[in-house]
């Protein structure tokens, strides 16, 4: 079977789209022949004991060996032959890996077990959800007054922990994570299995130097003719244009001295293309069968590069500006968070100080929530569907700030932590009195949501956190919203990767749609765990996609081949990046001018209304088969996803034709 799937995926065949592209076929062949040899010897040992007469056991116990049995001669002497070539043959394969400790795909064998058992999560969850807080030496760093020698992120291999190093002579070159990572599926040099490779392979490289067998400049290197000038080698033909990158060969001064960041030319060991591609998605992490955990290495590396370095796409230094200016990516003033509530039909409460006692949820709207035309929107289906189920709910307003997921995914723990800690402070005292159980939020984008429940109890800040999704299905469970109004419209649901992926909310969002009369629901190929990127994770959202497709065009097409009326979704970030696309698609004329991107709050919310009413936070574009204009809900000017502060093109943005 091994066999069968390594031909049926070989390069060759499937090119940029294997599984194999970029893996050690040879080493690959090897293990799986020693697989073969050794299986055949153990049934032909049966066989040939059961022709001489030589085994008790009933034949319903061996029938494979039994029925091989008429094919060997009556010869004791031929078990012994039999069992001494597959004692040579496993020999041999003790041998060649013991002199080659890179070869992840026969490593894998020892190492997994005490991989899997030593997983970040206690609870035997995937290492997502969460990022870890910055440590140096195994202690988390205090941002307030760090010690002088302290490491921020990963600069060197050696920086990495035991548990990074171990991940890195674990990895099978399965593949299986490159298959489903956004950015290898849509033409970038990021492949998550191979920077592992990469990692593991420097690594050892450099073993030499890091338990001090050898010193830098001592003249004792090997393959590489003892040279120390940093002079790459040209990728090998398994690794060729596929990886990005070209490695350093053999265990000399040069690759002691190699960055672990850096170009071609520099010799780096990830390129910054590769480290920069990431959405965080976690589709890696999600696949892999021995629980590497890819999102935290390069995570890792990212915040060297951003707080050591200063190393980052430019375009993200306005966001990362933005975010310690004026507490959102975008740069507008804070009043402007208050600015949605002004047109709803109700009065919306703000809390001031301690939340009112009447109060059963805080209403985190965001920044994208508050500040973006498109997610407005969705603030306002959500606050008139709690009106309506007669949940008393309150927002912050200008008193809130952002929950600095884009800064920590960028790799700036230092400006997460400032904006976190911030927001700690004005939530602790807002739930101040209350006990757990009764802090509850809830918030409409996925990335705040994450932030909020998983990572703010690392800074003191322990809430009970909602999706809106996860309420409003709740309240219509309950039959305190009671979808009237059929919706005669097909619609496919796309996972944003933060909800999903990271905190393994699937069902609410279909539960919702399915509540709705009239409504057809249809999955794409690609969903649930193994759900597409929409390309705005990992701060993407603030950077340019220079290279190769686009990940959210590459994400709509998807949506697009099912016919849908309404793509469906329940970000405010996958919101702005499939609309860009599907306009993109109408200008083509390549879709429909009828379908729509929304959230599943304003179709539930379509569904409350009754038969030819509006209501708030709905309107997006004419009915199916209909003319007219499309409410595409544009933001101010500065904060539409395509054009920053400056006047930059955004990500995200529609390329110039």
């Amino acid at each position: 079977m091994l066999i069968v799937i390594r031909q049926k995926d070989h390069p060759r065949r499937t090119g940029r789209n294997g599984r194999f592209t970029g893996s050690n076929e040879g080493r690959g062949y090897f293990v799986e022949a020693v697989v073969l040899v050794i299986g055949i010897c153990i049934l032909s040992i049966r066989a040939a004991k059961i022709a001489s007469g030589l085994d008790d056991a009933p034949g319903w116990s061996h029938p494979v060996s039994s029925a091989l049995s008429n094919l060997f001669p009556d010869s004791p002497d031929l078990v012994s032959v039999i069992a001494f070539v597959k004692i040579v043959v496993s020999l041999v394969w003790l041998i060649v890996i013991a002199r080659n400790l890179t070869m992840g795909v026969a490593w894998h064998r020892f190492s997994a077990f005490f991989n899997i058992y030593f997983k970040r999560e206690d609870d035997g969850g995937v290492a997502l959800g969460a990022l870890q807080p910055m440590t140096s030496g195994g202690v988390p760093i205090d941002f307030e007054d760090p010690d002088e020698d302290a490491t921020f992120g990963r600069g060197k291999i050696e920086d990495f922990t035991w548990k990074g190093m171990l991940d890195f002579t674990t990895c099978t070159e399965c593949g299986r994570c490159q298959s489903q990572c956004p950015a290898w599926n849509t033409g970038k040099p990021l492949s998550p299995k191979m920077v592992i490779m990469d990692l593991r392979d420097h690594l050892y490289a450099k073993a030499p130097y890091l338990v001090g067998a050898r010193e830098v400049g001592d003249g004792k290197g090997d393959s590489a003719g003892g040279e120390s000038v940093m002079t790459p080698e040209a990728p090998s033909a398994e690794q060729t244009w596929y990886s990005g990158f070209a490695r350093i060969e053999g265990t000399n001064d040069a690759q002691a001295e190699r960055p672990l960041v850096g170009t071609l030319e520099e010799g780096g060991v990830i390129d910054p293309d590769v480290l920069w591609s990431c959405t965080s998605c976690g589709a890696c992490v999600e696949q892999c069968p021995v629980d590497i955990e890819h999102v935290d290495h390069i995570m890792d590396m990212r915040r060297y590069q951003t707080l050591i370095e200063s190393s980052f796409p430019s375009e993200a230094g306005v966001m990362l500006r933005n975010l310690e200016n004026r507490g959102n990516p975008w740069g507008v003033s804070p009043s402007t968070r208050d600015e949605w509530m002004k047109d709803m039909p109700f009065p919306v409460r703000q809390v001031e100080g301690a939340i009112d006692d009447d109060v059963e949820y805080l209403f985190w709207v965001g920044c994208a929530g508050a500040i973006d035309d498109r997610a407005k929107k969705v603030t306002k289906a959500v606050a008139e569907l709690l009106h309506t189920a007669g949940v008393e709910f309150a927002v912050l307003g200008s008193g809130e700030t952002c929950t600095g997921d884009p800064a920590r995914r960028m790799g700036n723990e230092f400006v997460f932590q400032q904006l976190a800690a911030e927001n700690v402070e004005t939530l602790n005292t807002v739930f101040e009195g209350r006990e757990t159980g009764r802090r509850k939020i809830v918030a409409t984008c996925p990335h705040c949501f994450n932030s909020i429940n998983k990572e703010y109890p690392q800074l003191g800040g322990d809430y009970d956190v909602v999706h809106h999704t996860q309420l409003l299905g709740q309240l219509v469970e309950e039959g305190r919203l009671v979808p009237v109004t059929p919706i005669d419209r097909k619609v496919t649901y796309h996972d944003p990767c933060f909800l999903g992926r990271h905190n393994k909310v699937y069902t609410p969002p279909r539960e919702i749609l399915d509540s709705v009369q009239g409504l057809r629901t249809q999955e794409m190929h690609r969903c649930k765990d193994r759900g597409f990127c929409c390309g705005a994770g990992g701060a993407r959202m603030w950077m340019e996609e220079k290279i190769g497709t686009r990940i959210n065009m590459n994400r709509t097409e998807e949506a697009l081949e099912l016919e849908p009326d309404v793509i469906s979704t329940a970000c405010p970030f996958c919101i702005t990046m499939l609309s860009d696309a599907v306009n993109t698609k109408k200008e083509k004329g390549e879709a429909a001018e009828h379908v729509e991107v929304l959230d599943v709050s304003q179709i539930l919310l379509r569904a409350m209304a009754p038969v030819g009413a509006a209501a708030a936070g709905t309107a997006s574009g004419p009915t199916p088969g209909s003319e007219g204009p499309e409410d595409r809900g544009t933001a101010p000017q500065g904060t539409e996803h395509g054009e920053t502060q400056q006047g930059q093109s955004g990500p995200g943005a529609a390329p110039a034709e």
